[in-house]
């Protein structure tokens, strides 16, 4: 039982540090902006080379 009660303390503090960078940082968290066939929003700054081919493509078979 004390190891799981270090484990979660300690992955509680990383999360709140974690947390606390992000606030902080002001920039949203980075991840793939490729990530699938949505339309959803890229969170990136600038488009990725993923990104900007699948949008190449869809144009392509729209138009």
């Amino acid at each position: 039982m004390t190891y799981f009660l270090v484990t979660f303390v300690v992955m509680l503090i990383v999360i709140t540090i974690m947390a606390i960078g992000v606030i902080f940082g002001r920039r949203a968290i980075k991840g793939s902006c490729g990530g699938g066939m949505s339309k959803a929003e890229c969170v990136c700054v600038e488009k990725c080379d993923k990104r900007k081919k699948l949008e190449a493509a869809a144009q392509l078979n729209e138009g």
